[in-house]
């Protein structure tokens, strides 16, 4: 296997909680010279495990996987293994996931829908501790007013849940597509509410709209 500059191949950790992705995307990453994935994980328990153990330069990680959400597990893997860089692979398009991602200590941001074309680039910019940015992202953030954080305070759960709320997913549905029980979903619902000041269905879309989170 052909080596980095480093003086060995760019080693990685997959975690995604769909086997049938993981696999794809394992392929898509052997096929690189200097590539090899030495471990798989399906949720944020075994990724952690995973990267303790194998100390991969590379973590590529989807933002959600059954159980806890990936965002707040990256400050503690960054500490736990500061030698590896986190890329992330999502199916979330808005900038506000990227930004944060960012903030907890990812170094790449690549969309499930652009994997193909991106996240071998990701990949090899990250092992030289350089960051990617998916270029439609980026260029959203740029033109997005800056701001310290999420609207009305909103955790990065909320913001999913509030998401799915204005696309019209009840909350069965929306704890089936998030891994989470449906009382932790009625949880964040209530306090998206108190936060927001909205309480009806039709204001909680309305104020989704309002901050471009559909």
């Amino acid at each position: 296997m052909e080596e980095t500059a480093s003086g060995g191949p760019i080693t990685i950790v997959l975690a995604d909680d769909h086997q049938v992705v993981r696999a794809g995307l394992r392929m898509l990453l052997q096929a690189e010279e200097g590539f090899e994935v030495v471990a798989e994980a399906g949720d944020v328990a075994t990724t952690e495990r995973r990267v303790a153990a194998y100390r991969p330069r590379v973590l590529i990680l989807d933002l959600n996987m059954p159980g806890e959400s990936s965002l707040p597990a990256i400050p503690r893997l960054r500490e736990a293994a500061p030698e590896t860089q986190i890329v992330v692979l999502t199916m979330q398009n808005d900038p506000a996931f990227a930004r944060e991602a960012l903030r907890s200590g990812a170094i790449g941001y690549v969309l499930k829908e652009a994997a193909d074309s991106e996240l071998v680039q990701a990949v090899r910019l990250a092992a030289e501790g350089r960051t990617y940015l998916n270029p439609e992202l980026g260029a959203r953030l740029a033109a997005a007013p800056q701001s310290d954080g999420p609207p009305d305070d909103l955790s990065v759960r909320e913001l999913e849940v509030l998401r799915l709320i204005a696309l019209g997913y009840t909350n069965g549905e929306i704890a089936a597509r998030l891994y989470l029980s449906v009382r932790t979903v009625e949880s964040h619902r209530a306090h998206i509410q108190q936060k927001t000041g909205r309480t009806t269905r039709a204001a909680l879309v309305a104020y989704a709209r309002e901050h471009d989170l559909v």
